[in-house]
């Protein structure tokens, strides 16, 4: 949500910085207002056509986007062709292509059927528009930043809001395919101060309708509406009125028309429910940890100071042997080297770095700094952060890697800003293969990926090199306990404890406590929704955090209770497994939701999920491990061994 600016807040920043006169407001970089006077050029921008639900149903049919000025679509371009204005990365990660349009609005001043061009349509044109006309495209416009949209009732709060984008046609009443070809554009406007010229534009509707005009433009006659023939040329004539309308809203709010929760309730449920879950794993984690293992040390050491003693005796040596069991039996193998230790430290490494980065967007998001009213900051944000925490990531993989004592530094100096991001960039790259053949706005350029390309090498792989150095410099991390040179043999272990039922068991959890806030995600990247709760998003993160950690270490527990030392991997796969379900939770919301006929379209969807869910196996296995870590570390640090 936009950054609000009170007049307190104003007049607190003016006498800081001593310049009454100067200093009337504070705003953040990229989002300052526009202010326009009585007869001004009020730019509108237009950006990609993106498909919405079907207006026939609930179903989302294509993922793919358009250029506004895609020749098959053939809208009137501005005199010299259109123009690209200025994207962020992030912006243009995220598909945005915004350019200019023949479209001229002058500040508070109304006009009425001004005509922009005449098209004739071909066969192919007429059959292409209508196809997207079945599958739910709109257009997107942009007016001074916002968005220009449709006036929406939520039915469940009877609340209005605006929603993004306008169909570029629709079924009638005949079930017949109609095009729309006249806008009414709708812009709200504030006043600064009373009787003064300074405008700002807080609103923007659009009233798409299907013209069919018969030789002359004229608006003020009902006209049949309008269909693109298959079978000849059909010449459509483009319009548009403006209505300037003055409004209370002011600037610093204008987004909150825009920014509609659909159905709170649902939201704190989740969360009260999510709560409720943590509480009981911690209160869990607390029992084991301070009752039964402060049992279990205190009579381990009990048992030791006897022996040191030389206190002999038939019933003390078999309370010894019978009492020493489970978890203490296992100390000499529990900071066994894992196997595979270099991949392991690896993803490690990496999953610190998007832990960080992961909550230091949401803290900005929270706090206001990533606005949508500056487009593409969220994606912006994300990839610097990334960038930058290359020392985090590659200092947390040294670390835990010299900790496994791992030989082959060089090795884990190079894969760590290497491995992870080779993946996801390949994985990007190939899906980007589909969008390009499909004639997508959504692709990215070759120049930006080269831009990203350049980035990663020139900044984060010499971060990552210098925290691994740095990383590799520190002292190494010394087990509490020594370890024995033969391996322990491991018993059978029950049903629950093995690899895939403890994997599935420890998964749900962390899956449960960001569910309903996943769903909302979703629909927002797939329905091109504005997603802001930020809120809710923080604390759904804590929560799963909390979760991830205590369920693993509880697994962790039961797992060296079993006497079954090989912990790292299983605390690592086991927290990971949530990834799974975000994986099968999205083929359901693909099943349910969307319905994408196309090869092209079930592979990017499919593609952007299986990216989405290996980024969160990342990030939710490194949390398990790392709590695991420490777990293991203060358990067998309190217990005296001889």
């Amino acid at each position: 949500m936009p950054r609000k600016q009170t007049p307190a807040s104003s007049a607190l920043l003016a006498s800081l910085f001593a310049l009454p006169q100067l200093a009337s407001a504070f705003y953040l970089p990229g989002v300052a207002p526009t202010t326009y006077k009585p007869g001004d050029i009020v730019p509108l921008n237009v950006n990609t056509i993106k498909p919405i639900a079907s207006p026939s149903d609930t179903l989302l049919h294509s993922v793919v986007s358009y250029d506004y000025y895609h020749p098959l679509f053939g809208f009137c371009q501005p005199p010299g062709g259109p123009q690209n204005v200025g994207e962020s990365l992030g912006s243009i990660l995220f598909g945005d292509r915004i350019k200019t349009s023949p479209f001229e609005l002058k500040m508070a001043q109304n006009e009425t059927c001004k005509q922009l061009c005449a098209v004739d349509y071909d066969e192919a044109q007429a059959d292409f528009i209508n196809n997207q006309i079945e599958n739910g495209y709109s257009l997107n416009w942009l007016v001074d930043g916002l968005p220009a949209g449709q006036q929406i009732i939520d039915e469940l709060t009877d609340t209005e809001f605006y929603s993004p984008g306008f169909l570029i046609g629709q079924d009638d009443e005949n079930n017949n395919i109609i095009f729309n070809n006249h806008y009414d554009i709708i812009v709200e406007y504030h006043e600064v101060s009373k009787n003064s010229e300074q405008l700002r534009v807080v609103g923007v509707l659009v009233q798409p309708e299907s013209v069919k005009y018969d030789g002359k433009v004229d608006c003020s006659v009902k006209h049949p509406t309008l269909s693109l023939s298959s079978k000849e040329k059909t010449n459509v004539q483009f319009t548009y009125s403006v209505y300037w309308v003055p409004s209370k809203t002011a600037w610093a709010t204008r987004w909150d028309k825009y920014l509609h929760v659909f159905d709170p309730k649902i939201h704190w449920f989740s969360l009260i429910n999510s709560a409720i879950i943590v509480v009981f794993l911690v209160l869990t984690v607390m029992s084991v940890l301070v009752r039964t293992l402060k049992k279990d040390i205190a009579r381990y050491n009990r048992l030791d100071q006897i022996n040191l003693d030389d206190l002999s005796g038939t019933s003390a040596l078999e309370d010894g042997v019978q009492e020493d069991s489970g978890w203490k039996l296992v100390h000499g193998d529990v900071f066994r080297t894992p196997s595979h230790p270099l991949l392991l430290s690896i993803f490690l490494g990496n999953g610190a770095q998007i832990f960080v980065m992961t909550g230091f967007t949401i803290a900005f998001a929270l706090l206001g700094f990533l606005s949508p009213s500056n487009r593409g900051s969220l994606g912006t944000i994300m990839v610097l952060l990334y960038t930058v925490l290359g020392f985090v990531g590659g200092y947390a993989s040294a670390r835990v890697y010299k900790s496994f004592n791992g030989e082959k530094w060089k090795l884990n100096i190079a894969l760590t800003p290497l491995l992870v991001p080779g993946i996801v960039f390949s994985t990007f790259f190939f899906l980007n293969l589909f969008l390009w053949a499909k004639q997508s706005s959504g692709a990215v350029p070759l120049t930006t990926m080269i831009v990203i390309v350049g980035i990663w090498f020139v900044f984060s792989v010499p971060l990552s090199v210098a925290g691994s150095y740095f990383g590799f410099r520190a002292p190494a991390i010394e087990a509490p306990v020594h370890t024995n040179q033969i391996p322990r043999q491991i018993p059978p272990t029950t049903a629950y404890l093995r690899p895939i039922p403890s994997m599935l068991l420890v998964g749900i959890l962390p899956f449960g406590a960001i569910f309903v806030e996943l769903y909302f995600i979703m629909s927002s990247i797939w329905f091109s929704k504005i997603y802001y709760m930020f809120g809710f998003l923080f604390l759904c993160y804590g929560l799963m955090i909390i979760t991830c950690a205590a369920v693993t270490v509880l697994m962790v527990y039961f797992l060296l209770c079993a006497e079954n030392y090989h912990w790292q991997w299983r605390a690592f796969l086991a927290a990971g497994t949530s990834a799974a379900y975000i994986f099968a939770n999205a083929m359901i919301y693909w099943v349910s939701k969307l319905s994408l006929g196309g090869l092209s379209g079930s592979v990017l969807y499919i593609g952007y999920s299986a990216l989405i869910s290996f980024l969160f196996f990342i990030l939710t296995g490194s949390i398990g491990f790392f709590a695991s870590w420490w777990f293991t570390r203060k358990i067998y640090s309190s217990i005296k061994i001889d």
